[in-house]
């Protein structure tokens, strides 16, 4: 990894007597995922050019525990997220922030009546509070103009009523924001929540992500943004098979890094 790169680590910071601004937390798909490691790779870059102190838990992260709670296994769940839960309260972490809206969720909504509480934001809103806070700027570079429109990942969205801060930093890039028949709260599932990623199709007439991806063709864009790379995964899909080489499936992270050539 180069030296623009370089991301510390919780332990080494604690090592050191230091706490950082922010906890990012990366999550399975943004660690292990090579599709969404270019999304990490994208929100590193802006909090670097944004100088915010932040780290990762590294080797010592693991999964929030929400595919295992999502399929019902609830004592796994429970055992996944006490792990962390210690591991983040010997940390003595206040603030985290991740690009993956089930890590989100899970964190912020499912930790507390296990003795995890934190400030939880998806990175779509941290990103904004930044440019609201003067500490980042966007400039719309070689999307500005560019058709996009905005799929609602439903763990942001629906579960947490978060539909504004992705659409306020696509307007920044001065792109023309276009919406598709089902968006914000009648957005439709990508097909990859409640674990369903990891099994598959059932029997039926049409999958879901082709179902969402010929609903965004409808509106004729040039980029699908997405701000979950679960969301991304399965819009990609539906995109090789419907507009293959037609239209570019992007994270909101993505979309900024590259319109500021980071």
């Amino acid at each position: 990894m180069s030296e623009q790169l370089k991301v510390p680590t919780m332990s080494e910071l604690h090592a050191q007597g230091k706490s950082p601004e922010v906890l990012f937390w990366v999550g399975c798909a943004g660690s292990f995922d090579d599709r969404a490691k270019k999304i990490t790779k994208a929100l590193v870059k802006i909090l670097h050019k944004a100088n915010v102190e932040f780290a990762v838990l590294g080797a010592e992260e693991s999964c929030t525990g929400d595919p295992a709670k999502r399929a019902g296994n609830d004592f796994l769940f429970q055992m996944q997220a006490v792990t962390n839960i210690e591991l983040l309260n010997g940390y003595e972490i206040n603030k985290i922030v991740t690009a993956c809206p089930h890590c989100f969720n899970t964190l912020k909504n499912e930790y507390p009546s296990l003795g995890g509480t934190y400030e939880v934001v998806h990175h779509t809103q941290f990103l904004k509070s930044l440019l609201d806070e003067g500490r980042l700027t966007i400039e719309g570079g070689q999307f500005k103009g560019k058709r996009i429109t905005f799929h609602d990942p439903c763990y942001l969205g629906r579960a947490n009523n978060v539909y504004e801060a992705p659409r306020d930093l696509i307007k920044k890039l001065d792109a023309e924001l276009t919406e598709m028949k089902n968006c914000r709260k009648r957005g439709l599932c990508c097909g990859a929540g409640g674990a369903q990623m990891f099994k598959d199709a059932e029997p039926g007439d049409k999958e879901i992500n082709i179902e969402r991806t010929e609903q965004a063709i409808e509106v004729k864009p040039e980029i699908i943004a997405a701000a979950c790379p679960f969301c991304n995964t399965m819009m990609t899909d539906g995109v090789k098979n419907k507009a293959e080489g037609k239209i570019e499936v992007l994270d909101i992270a993505e979309l900024i890094a590259n319109a500021q050539d980071l």
